[in-house]
């Protein structure tokens, strides 16, 4: 019989009426906004929202056998398989809330969505968000060939959603652990599998997961999310993060910026080039140990007594800095346990030597050395009007041993500057010498190693080193962040992965970890910087499970693209070649300006398929960007789309800047910070509080926010009239609640 056919007007008095009483115990929960029929030896669920068609919202998994059956209102609690798992469901209003519990580890098949319930289309967490029409071949192949996506590091948020007429159907994971989903074809369109992992760790703890019933908003379910969070105790406000950590204010409104060229010297360092050659020739310890660390190329110009151009300068002096860098490092590397006192002290030392040693070769006062992390950079920064600023030394702290005082002056002038920092990877004493912050001991190399279930450690990034577990390498990071920031000056920093959900089970017997614990060691690492240093904080991505720590994310805005793919990494030949981590004073990876490939260009960037999901949650919460592979002026086919979508998602713009680049990007920043500054001030401790668009193309889009604040972008490039404005083309207008109207045009010049 037809579940439509019996939906009754009095909810209590007709239900009897469809189904028998036995059945009705069983399978049948409702309420005056929906009925929900649960099929309780599959999990199937049918649902019928109050005057709309029925949904087969999942299929089903393998039939069990069913026992213990027991009804108590809109609850239902049974057993499968004489009591190989409990499971238990509640419908609550909008909420139909399933628990299930296995008696022992193995994998669990939870939930099938057919094809037939993608309805209109579906709201996929991938980095920010995106809308996925029905049928889009671009994206069904694109999600088909992704494999099975983790909950917690490939999802933005645990959750995703399916758009019908009239209103919308998500599933929200409240225990995002441990979890896959994986895309089939079901016809002309998409099904999605989604599996659970009960592990020996926590045997007991319980696959939870919701389906939670929206109006036909694509933002429903991201809202019940966050509400979910707050309900749980889950969610910080920024306010609440500023009044603990005062100094991150300085994060509303600045624009984000990674600097390049953070060695000792830069080339306007060399007061006298030969004598420079003569000092590197000579016999005193410190040339000798010099020479020895430096290149073959950089040692066949030492060899002659030909003058240097331009370019063999540069080579030398690249090879120069790279073993000042080498020697410094000797103090501290390939240690048992790393040195702190000798890592915060050994690279002034040898500044110090050098530039005694060295005097008359180079300028004569050290405080003002460097490349781009100098004071000639802050005083062109402040020249152009930059007053807030984020600033990241991307090639870790050890710029700031180097010119404590340009970190100083950087923050005497306002700014936060951070370096990049990681405790995710340990190293070998062997391993890439230039990943400092990987060097973290051989001790935590294997004792802080992640063991995986068959008691191998699991290898880290790149296929080198362990992954770590946190709670083990935390008296590290503690000591070394403790000793650095004070020697240097720090006043913020990055930790590399801790907000990705990258999150690891371990089996080390005597020292087991879940990814629940892994997430909350992440988090409480973040939040001790942050509240006992005082040190605003932030860390790669921001996904749900371990943002709760940082200020600050990189990633959400636009992620990591095409990593594996050949002609974007591989391949110098292709046109969308990102570029080589070469030179180190400004790596091509970051600076060479490149058009996306299809299909990411589509995927990714296309406005009329991207949504504010992750803003939706988090924003008032955490102020996300860019990841620093795609700052906001790589990608040179979708520049102007960019720009306008993290001005209507109300996030800082992401910059890379090396000295030999400071005078075209200067410009850039500076136009966009004048519009950017005070409407970030205004709006980034507010929730945004809804999303439409005002077009059927889907490329004129409102953001709302608390405040009743409104921005409206128009990615045409034609000017649009929509609701009695006319927008430009490539703009976004401003609407605040007292009636001021502002526009900004999106550039598309590099």
């Amino acid at each position: 019989m037809s579940t439509i056919a019996c939906w009754p007007r009095q909810l209590l008095l007709m239900l009897g009426l469809c189904l028998s009483p036995s059945t009705l115990a069983a399978t049948l929960l409702a309420n005056a906004l929906w009925q929900v029929q649960i099929d309780p030896a599959t999990l199937a669920v049918q649902v019928t929202p109050a005057d709309r068609a029925s949904v087969q919202a999942s299929t089903g998994v393998e039939g069990h056998k069913v026992s213990q059956l027991i009804r108590s209102g809109n609850r239902l609690d049974w057993q499968w398989n004489d009591g190989a798992w409990a499971l238990s469901v509640e419908l609550d209003q909008r909420d139909l809330s399933f628990s299930i519990t296995a008696r022992k580890p193995g994998e669990f098949e939870f939930l099938r969505q057919p094809g037939s319930a993608m309805g209109k289309g579906l709201i996929w967490p991938l980095a920010e968000g995106h809308y996925v029409p029905r049928g889009d071949q671009v994206w069904q192949e694109f999600l088909l060939g992704e494999g099975a996506f983790n909950t917690t590091q490939d999802l933005g948020l645990p959750l995703w959603g399916v758009v019908h007429d009239g209103f919308s159907l998500n599933w929200l994971l409240s225990n995002p652990y441990n979890n896959r989903l994986l895309f089939s074809a079901d016809g002309q369109t998409l099904a999605l599998s989604a599996q659970h992992q009960f592990t020996s760790l926590q045997p007991s703890t319980p696959l939870t997961f919701s389906l939670f019933l929206g109006d036909a908003d694509p933002l429903a379910g991201a809202k019940r999310y966050r509400q979910w969070l707050i309900d749980n105790g889950h969610y910080e406000t920024l306010s609440s993060k500023l009044e603990k950590t005062p100094q991150a204010s300085k994060l509303l409104g600045a624009s984000h910026v990674y600097l390049w060229g953070n060695d000792l010297l830069g080339a306007k360092d060399v007061r006298n080039w030969p004598a420079l050659l003569g000092k590197l020739r000579s016999q005193t310890p410190l040339a000798s140990a010099l020479r020895g660390a430096m290149d073959h190329e950089a040692l066949q110009m030492l060899a002659g007594e030909a003058v240097l151009n331009r370019y063999q300068q540069s080579v030398l002096l690249r090879s120069l800095n790279r073993a000042l860098n080498t020697l410094a490092r000797k103090t501290w590397q390939a240690r048992a346990v790393p040195d702190m006192q000798a890592l915060v002290s050994g690279y002034g030392a040898l500044r110090g030597q050098l530039a005694g040693e060295f005097a008359g070769a180079l300028t004569a006062d050290p405080m003002r050395w460097g490349s781009t992390l100098s004071l000639d950079t802050l005083e062109r920064l402040h020249s152009a009007g930059l007053t807030r600023l984020w600033l990241g030394l991307g090639e870790g702290w050890e710029g700031g041993l180097w010119q404590p005082e340009v970190v100083r002056a950087a923050v005497k002038a306002g700014y936060l500057i951070a370096p990049y920092d990681s405790y995710q990877t340990a190293l070998s004493r062997d391993e890439n010498p230039d990943w400092i912050t990987a060097h973290l001991g051989d001790m935590a190399n294997t004792e802080c190693a992640i063991v995986l279930e068959d008691r191998t450690l699991k290898t880290g990034f790149q296929q080198s080193g362990h992954y770590t577990d946190p709670r083990c390498v935390r008296p590290l990071l503690e000591k070394r962040v403790s000793a650095i920031s004070a020697a240097a000056g720090f006043n913020s920093w990055f930790l590399d992965a801790y907000a990705t959900g990258m999150v690891l089970d371990s089996y080390r017997p005597g020292a087991t970890m879940t990814q629940a614990q892994n997430a909350e060691s992440n988090v409480e690492a973040s939040r001790w910087i942050n509240q006992v240093l005082q040190l605003p904080t932030g860390s790669e991505d921001g996904n749900a499970t371990t943002a709760q720590g940082v200020l600050f994310a990189h990633g959400m805005q636009t992620p990591v693209i095409g990593w594996g793919d050949v002609d974007m990494s591989k391949n110098p030949d292709s046109e969308y070649f990102v570029g080589k981590w070469y030179p180190p004073e400004q790596p091509a990876v970051f600076f060479k300006p490149v058009p996306i490939k299809e299909p990411y260009r589509r995927i990714h960037f296309d406005p009329a398929s991207r949504l504010p999901l992750y803003q939706a949650v988090f924003h008032g919460s955490v102020i996300t960007t860019h990841h620093w592979l795609y700052d906001s002026l790589k990608l040179s086919n979708v520049r102007a789309a960019n720009e306008l979508t993290q001005l209507l998602y109300n996030v800082p713009p992401l910059y890379h800047l090396s000295a030999a680049t400071l005078a075209q990007r200067l410009p850039l920043m500076a136009r966009q910070d004048v519009f950017f500054r005070p409407l970030h001030e205004r709006l980034a401790k507010q929730a945004l509080t809804g999303f439409e668009w005002l077009s059927d193309d889907r490329r004129v889009q409102q953001t709302t926010f608390a405040d009743g604040t409104r921005l409206l972008a128009n990615f045409d490039q034609a000017a649009r009239e929509v609701r009695g404005l006319t927008l430009p083309g490539e703009s976004l207008t401003v609407l605040l609640p007292d009636g001021t109207v502002s526009h900004y045009r999106a550039q598309n010049a590099p």
